[in-house]
């Protein structure tokens, strides 16, 4: 992340992003799959990274061995073809795209640092600091209902920041500079698609 400052003294928070090139190496069609879809691959690899499957589904349409393989659905494919390759230039300025990814992990935590609870009182005797406190009546219903709110993996799921506007874009560098910040930790996989 970083700021922008425009001419009216305005400081504006923006991610800078790294996109692509990336390949079309499969397209689904209604006849065959059931959908419109097109999947991309990423980010080439040396080829023991992969399986047998994963290197075999690429090597039978001719593409290099990539990491990342990513369906996006579509209603006209016809524009499509396997081998295409999708860059930067695909974005426009001003374009509202949804930026998805997973967000940072922080571990096992309480219900304090998860669902922001209230802390219990630190003096007078109190032995109840940071506990959660009763999580549920006694005899009836006898049981503790699924979904209660008590520690456990926080962070580490699937984020999706809706409609974030395009500042900027780079062609050479395959950069693209977006207002507000994205999911995950610096280095983290993304996915873009544009905003309806």
């Amino acid at each position: 992340m970083t700021q922008v400052f425009y001419k009216e003294g305005l400081a504006v928070p923006v991610t800078v992003i790294r996109i692509g090139p990336c390949l079309v190496t499969k397209i689904k069609t209604t006849t065959t799959d059931g959908y419109n879809a097109i999947q991309i691959g990423y980010c080439q690899v040396p080829i023991r990274k992969l399986t047998k499957g994963q290197l075999g589904h690429l090597k039978k349409v001719g593409l290099p061995p990539l990491k990342y393989l990513t369906e996006y659905n579509f209603k006209d494919i016809n524009e499509f073809y396997v081998g295409q390759i999708l860059t930067i230039n695909n974005f426009n300025l001003g374009q509202l795209v949804n930026i998805s990814g997973l967000s940072i992990g922080k571990g096992f935590s309480g219900t304090c640092k998860r669902y922001n609870f209230k802390r219990g009182p630190m003096t007078h005797g109190s032995k109840s600091h940071k506990a959660p406190g009763s999580i549920g009546p006694g005899t009836t219903p006898g049981r503790v209902f699924p979904g209660k709110k008590m520690p456990g993996q926080h962070g580490n799921k699937k984020v999706t920041i809706l409609k974030l506007k395009i500042l900027g874009i780079d062609t050479e560098e395959n950069l693209l500079v977006v207002k507000g910040s994205v999911p995950g930790k610096p280095g983290n996989f993304l996915n873009i698609t544009p905003a309806n």
